[in-house]
């Protein structure tokens, strides 16, 4: 079994602030705010949501189909695909344009504050989905809205189950779209503010979006993750990381090891933990794809 990712490709320029965002940024003068962040620490990464997932679903044996667009600048991302054994087949490079940038300041309590360039993105609506008899699952991560709309569309209509995770992508829907997104799909995913703005812009509560798809997840950071299925909560415990040392990605290698899970036909709390057991150890490793799972435990 495979499993369509459509989201983005990017680069990630990460930065270290050793200090703390809510000590430089002053709550009233925000109407002229103009702050400056001194950050020693900066390196360049493979990322993007499609990669970042992609990569952990492979890591831990499952077969990922990442579905996005790419600019002309991609070729080192490209031949990465291939040394992992990622398939390229839905990777379009669009002429003219930059692969996505994201640039991404953490400071000293994992808060970040994140810059982002979509580039080539915003073309992912070019590529259209088709049914294929082996893919059996699909995930909408962030990417460009049409793109985000339109393949959800095209997901339903060729009645391949899909996870909506629209991630920081969400404030770009209003109530209307959100609801024909969780109409349409099969399992949701957020974080917990994203949970929040979800409940917010619906008018729906957690219970009420789960009685809707076969499941709601909200995962907690460091808390674990709340799994909701028919109205009816069940938290799945943390996994105590060995180091927090990075929190770049953290979200992505979670939903590769549910997008496992959910290959497996795994329930969904053991999807869950699973994905608490490889969020842990993203999170000890800098960047978003330079971690390993040696030594995970499936069961």
């Amino acid at each position: 079994m495979a499993s369509l990712i459509c989201g983005s490709f990017a680069f990630d320029s990460i930065m270290s602030f050793e200090g703390r965002f809510a000590e430089q940024i002053l709550p009233d003068q925000l109407h002229i705010l103009n702050v400056s962040f001194l950050v020693p620490a900066l390196r360049r990464d493979f990322g993007g949501c499609a990669g970042n997932i992609a990569y952990s679903l492979k890591i831990l044996g499952g077969t990922p189909v990442p579905m996005a667009t790419v600019g002309t600048d991609a070729a080192d991302y490209l031949q990465r695909l291939n040394t992992l054994g990622i398939s390229t087949e839905y990777v379009r490079q669009v002429e003219g344009s930059y692969t996505a940038q994201a640039m991404i300041m953490t400071d000293r309590d994992n808060n970040q504050i994140t810059a982002f360039h979509p580039g080539a993105m915003m073309q992912a609506h070019i590529t259209k989905i088709e049914k294929r008899d082996d893919i059996k699952l699909a995930i909408i991560s962030p990417d460009g809205r049409d793109a985000m709309i339109q393949h959800a569309e095209q997901l339903k209509a060729a009645d391949i189950p899909f996870v909506f995770d629209p991630g920081q992508g969400l404030p770009m829907f209003d109530a209307a779209d959100l609801n024909r997104f969780i109409d349409q799909a099969t399992w949701v995913t957020v974080n917990d503010y994203e949970g929040k703005m979800l409940s917010d812009r619906t008018g729906l509560s957690h219970a009420d979006i789960s009685h809707r798809v076969q499941g709601l997840i909200v995962t907690l950071g460091a808390e674990g993750c709340e799994v909701w299925m028919d109205g009816e909560k069940t938290l799945v415990p943390p996994i105590k990381a060995a180091a927090v040392v990075d929190p770049t990605g953290c979200g992505d290698a979670w939903r590769g090891a549910l997008l496992f899970g959910l290959e497996q036909g795994w329930p969904l709390a053991k999807c869950a933990a699973l994905g608490n057991q490889v969020g842990a150890l993203k999170i000890a490793q800098r960047g978003p794809q330079n971690y390993t799972v040696d030594g995970l435990i499936h069961a």
